[in-house]
């Protein structure tokens, strides 16, 4: 992959003097939407951090457009979970948006008509334009999920990274995340996600990446039907057609 967006080589990461991430590889070129899967405290958010400079490195190296991650920011859209976001902060929902241009306009300067427009585009590929005007506050909980696409949308990423979007949002809101993802996809972008949801993962994605402190799995999403991997990955089984076990 010598175009590759994305390339993580044996990338170690400690946290608290316990290895999070052992040996990672991972590559991403042009246009791939990449699920990243594993049980809950496998490494996916620290693997993000990593590839964000939010965390140090141990071992190996990141680099994103053939740049290390602290040269490369602007590069990349991030989707926190919801959580991570201060929700009671007195912004309206462009305003929120409008955040993820501060890089582009600098950090005293107000946004432009450029600005606004970029960020206009991103509401209306999430279905939030009627919404401008409105104060997150008062958002449900798939609106303020579609925000924070939106916001990362904003900042025109060649990297696109989102942290479990799908988490406690309704149908709705999944399939029109769905469908901007798919158009990012279309216009070249670069999507890595990480979700519990397995079947969107094998219906959404171009590839399936398992970690559980490694990279257990890479390739073809419908590698998540073999019993090994999701035993290596999850500690699961398959009866029938049905995981036995628990995801998330």
């Amino acid at each position: 992959m010598d175009n590759a967006v994305l390339r993580v080589r044996q990338c170690g990461v400690h946290l608290s003097h316990r290895l999070v991430l052992d040996q990672v590889d991972l590559q991403i070129k042009p246009g791939e939407i990449v699920g990243l899967i594993g049980p809950n405290g496998a490494g996916k958010t620290t693997l993000f951090r990593a590839i964000l400079g939010l965390v140090p490195l141990s071992a190996g190296e990141i680099q994103i457009g053939g740049h290390p991650p602290v040269a490369a920011r602007a590069q990349v859209g991030y989707v926190p979970q919801r959580h991570e976001f201060a929700w009671d902060f007195p912004v309206s929902v462009i305003d929120a948006v409008l955040s993820g241009r501060v890089r582009s306009i600098g950090w005293a300067r107000r946004p432009g008509s450029t600005d606004r427009a970029v960020a206009i585009d991103a509401l209306e590929r999430v279905g939030l334009k009627e919404l401008e005007k409105r104060p997150i506050s008062q958002l449900s909980g798939g609106q303020r999920q579609r925000v924070l696409v939106a916001r990362a949308l904003a900042q025109r990423p060649s990297l696109l990274l989102l942290d479990e979007p799908f988490s406690g949002v309704d149908t709705p809101t999944q399939e029109v995340l769905t469908v901007a993802l798919q158009t990012l996809r279309a216009e070249g972008a670069t999507v890595l996600i990480a979700t519990h949801d397995l079947a969107w993962v094998q219906d959404s994605c171009t590839r399936c990446c398992m970690l559980n402190h490694q990279v257990v799995f890479d390739g073809d999403p419908r590698g998540l039907s073999d019993p090994a991997n999701l035993l290596r990955a999850f500690g699961l089984r398959l009866k029938g057609h049905e995981l036995q076990g628990s995801v998330g």
